[in-house]
């Protein structure tokens, strides 16, 4: 057997994938694989799942490359909500789930929508779920903007609730919701799929809802970076998922083909950005304020008349701060029913870092002990500007009746930027549109980002042993500790000053953020990567090596050992998605086929058979 027949079953490609979810289910030692495929192609027609295995895939894994499932949600007079529909029907939710679900998918009753309101969720997963097959595809992540990446803990709900008058039912009116369940934060992208569909499926009911889930299953993957053409219902969308090599800051424009353009119906420019400025639109004066409050991972509430304004709202604030990612929880849209309710609301303890979306007058007595608060009106549409709301004392906040504004007794570290404020509201006049003065805002927000975050960029860096001190035949070199008073020194001459126009207390902010839930998340990212980098150098290192002539000078046992230690770390660099270059896998392989044949024929056949190369 060759020592290289295996290697097809990196994660490389769905099509390997799909046939090696097949091969593991008609093996008879694999019970559990086997479940899972099953589970993948419930019932499906036969010429289907020729036509799925053609394509390297099984039933419904390229439907759960986007979508976990879609269910209707309706109200029952003696049940109250209820999921009606799980489509695919092999789809599982736990009991919890489907009760978050349910609650979640509905506004409150306080908030009076009338006809069609689109929103988004986000509620966390039932511990214990088992991994299914799809997540083998999630080598797509590597390559995503780190605050794009999917959060095993968590899925996304995207809603089209209607509620209509209607003589004809006890309660006087329909009311129904068509959720979208997702692990994947593209909120324009299903927001702008839910828009297409939802309409048509209150009309047309289950047969156009499973016609829509078979053309999600030909969808092609989420690929980062590529143009992806999706077929919905006779019309086509064309999008692109930003990668982590994109500049930050610029959107890559879908481009347009000549052939078979004519029957693109959408295109879409971004997947997952909301209107930022129609969201800050009422507190733009206070936007560094709370760009601040969003980067130190402070706990905040945004209190709104519907789930449409408090969903945008919360997304809008985790936004500001890209590239970072916000590393704590944060909830769209939160209600009383919500499995964390308790948790996020008790008084016996400091209120958690996360950022809510409420919408119940009800939260206002329950987080009254919440330190910061947004408390919006209705968000006007474009070209409108609220009266701008002020900072208050939160003594003053008794009900969610009260006036717009934020609540808080914080003091910004920096001093407000006018120059923004002053553009900002110069566009209004001139009736700039929305989409004009977003790019504005989101511009001025990855700035402030970038200065913040670039000092900090350069310390670590510093911490990467030096590539002289890579030895072969020595475990790679560990990184030097992050020291936060080492790190403050630098920031006298290669601070933020160097790029930014913003005067105030940095260092006081730096301290802040040092001690944030969202520093401690990037450090670990940062320092996850640079680990794997010294790996794949180490590796780069080995292959440099005459490995064979190493072999002959040693004994039989210290080189079967060396082969283990070498199969062991091609594996790693697979398991890992180690930024190794192909051709440096390619030449480590042959030094270990090398060294296997130069063994006797016994110890060759044991090796052969042992790991995967």
């Amino acid at each position: 057997m060759d020592p290289r027949g295996l290697t097809g079953l990196g994660p490389s490609s769905r099509g390997q994938l799909g046939e090696a979810a097949v091969a593991a289910a008609e093996e008879p030692e694999a019970p559990a694989a086997a479940a899972v495929v099953v589970a993948a192609g419930a019932t499906p027609e036969e010429q289907e799942e020729d036509e799925g295995r053609n394509r390297g895939l099984l039933r419904w894994d390229g439907f759960s490359a986007w979508l976990h499932c879609v269910c209707v949600v309706g109200f029952d007079l003696e049940l109250g909500q209820a999921v009606e529909v799980i489509y695919p029907q092999h789809s599982k939710l736990t009991d919890k789930e489907k009760t978050n679900i349910c609650y979640l998918s509905f506004p409150d009753s306080n908030s009076g929508c009338l006809g069609d309101t689109q929103f988004c969720f986000r509620f966390r997963q039932s511990s214990g779920r088992r991994v299914s097959l799809h997540c083998l595809l999630d080598q797509f992540d590597k390559d995503l903007p780190v605050y794009l990446k999917k959060d095993p803990a968590y899925f996304y709900g995207y809603v089209y609730f209607r509620q209509v008058r209607d003589k004809t039912l006890k309660r006087g009116y329909f009311q129904k919701s068509l959720v979208l369940i997702s692990k994947l934060p593209y909120i324009h992208f299903f927001h702008t799929v839910l828009k297409q569909i939802a309409p048509e499926y209150f009309e047309k009911s289950e047969p156009y809802l499973e016609a829509v889930c078979h053309d999600v299953d030909r969808w092609p993957a989420p690929v980062p970076g590529k143009t992806l053409d999706l077929p919905i219902m006779g019309m086509v969308m064309k999008v692109r998922i930003p990668t982590c090599y994109d500049k930050p800051g610029t959107t890559q424009m879908v481009q347009m083909t000549q052939q078979a353009d004519t029957q693109i119906s959408v295109i879409l420019p971004t997947v997952h950005e909301v209107d930022l400025f129609r969201c800050f639109c009422p507190v733009f004066l206070h936007s560094q304020m709370l760009w601040e409050l969003v980067l130190l991972g402070e706990p905040l509430v945004v209190m709104a008349p519907s789930p449409s304004e408090s969903s945008e709202t919360v997304l809008a604030l985790v936004n500001c701060i890209s590239p970072l990612k916000y590393f704590s929880d944060f909830r769209p849209y939160f209600t009383i029913h919500d499995s964390e309710f308790k948790e996020y609301t008790t008084r016996t303890q400091a209120p958690p870092p996360v950022i809510l979306g409420v919408t119940n007058p009800f939260f206002a007595k329950t987080l009254q002990h919440w330190p910061h608060i947004i408390r919006i009106g209705d968000l006007k549409p474009a070209g409108e500007i609220p009266k701008q709301v002020k900072v208050k004392k939160l003594k003053n906040l008794k009900t969610l009746d009260s006036k717009p504004g934020v609540y808080t007794s914080y003091k910004a570290y920096l001093n407000r930027d006018e120059e923004i404020i002053k553009q900002l509201q110069k566009g209004v006049q001139q009736k700039r549109p929305s989409e004009a003065q977003s790019v504005i805002l989101r511009r001025y927000f990855l700035e402030l980002t970038q200065s913040f975050i670039i000092p900090l960029e350069r310390y670590v860096a510093s911490l990467m042993p030096l590539k002289k001190s890579i030895s072969p035949w020595k475990s790679p070199p560990q990184l030097r500790q992050f020291l936060p008073e080492e790190f403050m020194r630098t920031l006298e001459k290669t601070g933020p000053q160097l790029t930014s126009r913003i005067k105030g207390d940095w260092i006081g902010l730096y301290r802040h953020f040092l001690k944030s839930p969202n520093f401690d998340g990037w450090f670990k990212t940062r320092r996850k990567e640079m680990t794997q980098k010294l790996e794949a150098l180490h590796l780069e290192a080995l292959c440099e090596e005459d490995l064979l002539l190493w072999s002959q000078k040693h004994s039989e046992v210290e080189t079967v050992d060396l082969v283990l230690k070498l199969k062991s770390k091609l594996m790693q660099a697979d398991r890992e998605l180690l930024p190794v270059k192909p051709d440096t896998v390619e030449k480590l392989r042959m030094h270990i086929d090398a060294i296997i044949l130069a063994l006797p024929e016994d110890l060759q056949g044991i090796l052969l058979k042992t790991g995967m190369t």
